[in-house]
């Protein structure tokens, strides 16, 4: 199991501040598991209208994190290296927790499937191991 930094992530997959979400990978088992780190910060983009006075990240951006950190997973597989993962369903999100500023969101996606580059996964995000986010993701290689 490796640990990367937001460097590493950046040769894996294609996105970028501000729109990249994973700080750093914890663990990784390439195309199986993978345990990512999000660092909430107060100057984080969407904080200014969402909500002024009362910062909560939104759903959607946590279900985007847990596919950001799947697509680490998936595309660390050798054969899958340099292609562009793409979302292609999301299923089952339920959403428990506020995420804050100042909160750190660890995210544990499973693989479940993979074939003929369309894939599924299960994702979920904690705070200080409480839930904060749950999604069934579909993704399909491009």
């Amino acid at each position: 199991m490796q640990r990367l930094d937001k460097k590493d992530i950046e040769k894996i997959i294609p996105h970028r501040y501000p729109f990249l979400l994973v700080d750093e990978i914890l663990e990784v088992e390439p195309g199986q598991r993978i345990k990512g780190l999000k660092n909430v910060r107060e100057e984080e983009f969407y904080f200014r209208g969402h909500f002024p006075g009362n910062p909560i990240m939104p759903g959607v951006l946590q279900v985007e994190t847990i596919a950001q950190t799947g697509a680490v997973a998936v595309l660390m597989i050798p054969e899958n290296s340099g292609k562009l993962l793409l979302f292609a369903g999301i299923d089952r999100a339920r959403f428990k927790r506020i995420v804050k500023p100042g909160d750190r969101l660890i995210i544990d996606v499973e693989i479940e499937s993979f074939r003929r580059n369309i894939g599924r996964g299960r994702g979920r995000a904690t705070v200080e191991g409480d839930l904060a986010c749950s999604a069934d993701i579909m993704f399909a290689i491009g």
